[in-house]
């Protein structure tokens, strides 16, 4: 086995991958002596690299002739000195321990790392693979998936997971404790803060044919009634923009406008009612340059 590195979006195997080689190579008998793992939270300075990983690498066990593994998770945390001071552990030692690299962002990992491993991406896993183990874990806590409500409940929570199965998970139990095992679309989408389709749906519907003030009013009312936050608003508007049949120029500069909204309030200091009145004139301008398309 060559050094490895892992990357990709999180929730998605990762570390359960490493761990189910990690078993299948020594068993549980010796695995927590052929393996060493460390995370974000354990210091990885360029002192824990000098002593405890290449003390660890150095050694050869007399219970196996196998060689050791070494787990660095989140490994994109670990400072650019620490990281060059591994690159000659992992040349040094290679006869007695594998490395195995994980992090969300491989930019992070410098080149001459990246060089020494065999490099896996994990893409975010695919629907009908987390719908399979929703609906398994639904069927062991005893959350009926049966009916078409049951269904989109979900459908929903596979949606608002993006393939992000840990993320998936966390939200099922959360709207599983906090509704009693009522799994349905409202529920999820309630459970997780965000706007419900149809809902989305109405504010596009406003902002497509209404006048300005209208469209800002009925818009503010319902964000307010339905309690849903602009920046969650404005990543389901993004996703719909390119459903929309309009002119390409009228296209680019919506979203470059919802981009510098978007940005404008995750620095916290905009309010959201002047930015909210930003989307509605954005998609305003929008409608007359689709109507001087249509000329």
């Amino acid at each position: 086995m060559p050094h490895l590195l892992f990357y990709g979006p999180p929730g998605t195997g990762k570390t359960s991958t490493i761990l189910a080689m990690a078993k299948q190579m020594y068993g549980h008998k010796h695995l927590d002596t052929m393996t060493l793992e460390l995370n974000a939270s354990d210091d990885r300075g360029i002192s824990i690299v000098r002593n405890e990983i290449q003390e660890f690498a150095s050694t050869r066990t007399m219970v196996s002739n196998k060689f050791k593994l070494i787990i660095l998770d989140e490994c994109d945390a670990m400072t650019k000195d620490a990281q060059m001071a591994l690159r000659r552990v992992m040349e040094k030692y290679v006869k007695n321990a594998r490395f195995c690299l994980i992090c969300n962002y491989v930019s992070k990992i410098i080149p001459a790392l990246q060089s020494r491993c065999t490099r896996f991406r994990f893409m975010p896993l695919p629907m009908e693979f987390v719908k399979e183990r929703v609906e398994y874990v639904c069927g062991n806590e005893g959350i009926e998936t049966g009916s078409a409500v049951q269904q989109g409940g979900v459908k929903a929570v596979i949606t608002l997971g993006g393939g992000d199965m840990r993320r998936t998970l966390n939200l099922l139990q959360s709207v599983a404790m906090g509704h009693a095992n009522e799994l349905s679309e409202a529920n999820v989408y309630s459970t997780a803060g965000k706007p419900m389709p149809k809902d989305v749906e109405e504010i596009v519907r406003c902002l497509m044919n209404d006048d300005l003030k209208v469209a800002f009013e009925k818009v503010a009312g319902l964000t307010a009634h339905k309690g849903i936050a602009l920046v969650d608003v404005l990543h389901e508007l993004h996703e719909l923009v390119f459903r929309i049949a309009m002119p390409r120029n009228a296209r680019i500069e919506l979203v470059a406008t919802l981009a510098d909204i978007e940005w404008n309030l995750m620095g916290g200091s905009a309010r959201e009612e002047l930015q909210l009145g930003a989307v509605v004139g954005a998609f305003v301008i929008a409608r007359e340059q689709m109507v001087k398309g249509a000329v």
